[in-house]
């Protein structure tokens, strides 16, 4: 096994023989062991041996510094790949490049272990770069069979309903069997979330933006969700403009997938406020959405809001914007728009 630090080492040996030789040629050149030059002209000995102790020091000295600027050239050199290395990540998977050792051995010096062991950082973040990435694919698929298989039982299930529903039955066997079947929906629309939420990470949900008035499409949805929120009780207070409007540029269906899951999250959790806000503000081009439900710390007589939220907040984000909760004891506001987490 070599043992590291050789080049600097060697640099450390250099740097001794100049600090330690020097001294000891100057004190023979002093004393007279080494008399360079030309005997024969005593009045001129003296001048010729100035020079050539200068001419000799210089030579010396010259060497020194060339030795030292080659062996910074070659760290700097080296430095420099590493750091280059390390700021070009390579295509596809977006980790750093490994070093090219240039066919040097492995571990020669200080320098070269930092670039060992950079390579070998590499390769284990690549391997498990690719365990993450197949153990997501996997349960990717493992949650689109699922979704698939799960719809066959619950088809299943909403058959019978519909079949005890032709039979005599009690008011309370009716109470149940209407328990039922809603559970069977809302079972359904689960199932439908999480697949939607798994192509949505995938990049694999159509995404089509366009210029789209805000204000048409906010109204639109809107009343398509009056008979519900009338049947529910709620007490709606629209506040769209009349002629003022603006657009973003976002995907139509996306932006109605974000607001069928926040309108159905405020019938299913804050049905005892009885009470929908929607109000857009065209200055500011902001949405804001309210109710005087328990808050989302609160109380529902359902579950499952999780999902469909990080639904709409993902697709949000995906648009370019932004939605900020505000939610308490006197209900949940969410403000959408651009750039609002700023403010």
């Amino acid at each position: 096994m070599k043992r590291a630090g050789s080049f600097f080492r060697r640099y450390l040996l250099v740097h001794f023989l100049f600090a330690v030789l020097l001294p000891i040629l100057l004190l023979f050149l002093s004393a007279g062991a080494f008399s360079p030059g030309d005997q024969t002209a005593a009045a001129a000995d003296g001048l010729i041996q100035f020079r050539n102790y200068i001419t000799l020091i210089g030579i010396i000295l010259a060497v020194f510094i060339a030795v030292s600027w080659l062996f910074f050239y070659r760290i700097r050199k080296r430095l420099l790949r590493l750091q280059e290395a390390m700021a070009a990540p390579s295509a596809g998977q977006g980790l750093p490049q490994p070093v090219d050792m240039d066919g040097r051995p492995a571990h020669p010096d200080e320098i070269g272990q930092l670039e060992a062991s950079f390579n070998r950082m590499i390769r284990q973040l690549a391997d498990s770069r690719q365990r993450e990435e197949e153990e997501e694919t996997l349960r990717r698929r493992l949650i689109a069979n699922l979704s698939h298989d799960l719809r066959t039982p619950l088809t299943a299930m909403r058959g019978h309903a519909s079949r005890l529903r032709k039979e005599q039955l009690s008011p309370d066997g009716a109470a149940s069997l209407d328990a039922v079947d809603r559970t069977i929906t809302h079972v359904g629309e689960l199932i439908d979330d999480l697949l939607a939420y798994t192509l949505l990470t995938a990049g694999k949900y159509p995404y089509r933006p366009e210029q789209t008035d805000m204000v048409r499409l906010v109204r639109a949805s809107l009343a398509t969700w009056y008979p519900v929120f009338e049947e529910a009780g709620f007490r709606i207070e629209p506040g769209l403009p009349e002629s003022a409007t603006f657009r973003w540029k976002v995907d139509p269906q996306w932006m109605q997938r974000v607001l069928d899951n926040l309108f159905q999250n405020i019938v299913r959790h804050a049905r005892e406020g009885r009470y929908i806000g929607v109000a857009m503000d065209a200055g500011r081009e902001t949405l804001t959405i309210e109710d005087r439900g328990p808050g989302m710390d609160g109380q529902s007589d359902e579950r499952g809001a999780g999902i469909g939220l990080s639904i709409a907040t993902y697709m949000l984000r995906e648009m370019g914007l932004q939605a900020v909760f505000t939610s308490g004891e006197s209900g949940t506001t969410v403000r959408i728009g651009t750039g609002i987490g700023k403010n």
